[in-house]
């Protein structure tokens, strides 16, 4: 065996041991030992599993895991455990931008839907969202909703001409393919005087989008409804979102002159997708190899189940994006603002 051969061999053990000690980042946050750790500046096994009510040679063994891994580190001189400050905005703090665990739910719902994934290389054929294991739709959105509270309603709202103003105001603002309502719900409670209509094609996700809304604005008159992004009213919104969902769709150029039509004359289409270049080459590093495994599990056999099936994919890219919104009939467009995971485009008329 070679050595270029044994150097790969060795980066492909990497990944396996990060996948299978996924399931233990997973469990480390279910069971609240992660939050125990960073609640405590040096923890020993025993103490750990006191304070989570959890046995001992079970949290030892994990806990050499994330040792090992570099999640968590070791004082062999009093035989304790500490979590760095720096890891808590990433497993612990459920607020932060930066907070990823609910990625692994996305990670396994792939496991369970592995054979229909197969399946659709063969046949080319299409996965309907609503298809997958229902671990996929409560990750993505646990996934998505803290950095739509950290940078929807600050940073991307300032990056777009006259927003901001309009939404203080009270403005009429729909947000297509909602999912479970992160989005909509986090500018309705910084923007209460403006009126919001979340659709998407998913029924489960509008029961679990009222319900979220229920909770967390009360009457504050949120409405969601089952339609899919081609058959939005035409109602001159003012802002019209579409979060993380358009490459998904299977027809994104039927979806954007909807929304062209939908828009009120001087009103602004907010465009949020994964973060991407133009070209493959530019695109070799850990977030597009992310990003390019759910779309090839997810978001391309997503649009591919739909009319056009266009499959336009999670790594789009700026350029594309803005062709696909001119192509729609709008004027101006371009990338208002970035994040490490996110690409804003804004569009006018």
């Amino acid at each position: 065996m070679n050595a270029t051969t044994e150097e790969f061999a060795g980066q492909v053990v990497g990944d396996i041991a990060a996948t299978l000690s996924g399931v233990m980042t997973n469990i480390g946050h279910k069971l609240g030992l992660y939050a125990a750790l960073a609640e405590n500046p040096a923890l020993s096994s025993h103490n750990l599993a006191e304070q989570t009510k959890t046995d001992e040679r079970y949290v030892r063994e994990w806990l050499n895991n994330q040792v090992a891994g570099g999640y968590v580190t070791y004082d062999r001189a009093i035989d304790c455990y500490s979590l760095p400050d720096h890891h808590i905005p990433v497993l612990v703090d459920q607020d932060s931008p930066m907070f990823l665990i609910p990625a692994l739910e996305v990670a396994a719902s792939l496991w369970f839907d592995e054979s229909a994934i197969a399946s659709v290389f063969r046949t080319g054929d299409g996965i309907a969202w609503g298809d997958h294991h229902h671990r996929l739709f409560c990750g993505s959105e646990s996934l998505f909703r803290p950095g739509y509270r950290a940078f929807l309603t600050s940073q991307w709202l300032d990056s777009l001409d006259g927003v901001r103003e309009k939404l203080t105001q009270g403005a009429r603002v729909a947000d297509v393919g909602c999912g479970h309502g992160a989005s909509t719900i986090a500018l309705a409670k910084d923007f209460p005087r403006s009126q919001y209509h979340g659709y998407d094609s998913h029924p489960e996700s509008i029961e679990t989008a009222r319900s979220r809304a229920a909770d967390e604005l009360g009457d504050h008159g949120v409405t969601f409804e089952v339609r899919d992004a081609k058959n939005i009213p035409e109602l001159d919104f003012d802002l019209i979102c579409f979060m993380d969902c358009l490459h998904d769709m299977g027809d994104p150029l039927g979806a954007a002159q909807r929304a062209r039509r939908a828009l009120a004359p001087d009103g602004t289409l907010l465009l949020v997708e994964p973060a991407a270049m133009d070209n493959v080459a530019d695109n070799i590093n850990p977030v597009s190899r992310m990003y390019y495994a759910a779309s090839t599990a997810v978001c391309t056999p997503c649009s591919k189940s739909q009319e056009v099936g266009l499959a336009l994919g999670a790594q789009a890219g700026p350029e594309r994006l803005s062709k696909l919104l001119k192509d729609a009939g709008f004027s101006r467009v371009h990338v208002a603002t970035s994040t490490p995971f996110n690409l804003v485009i804004e569009a006018r008329l």
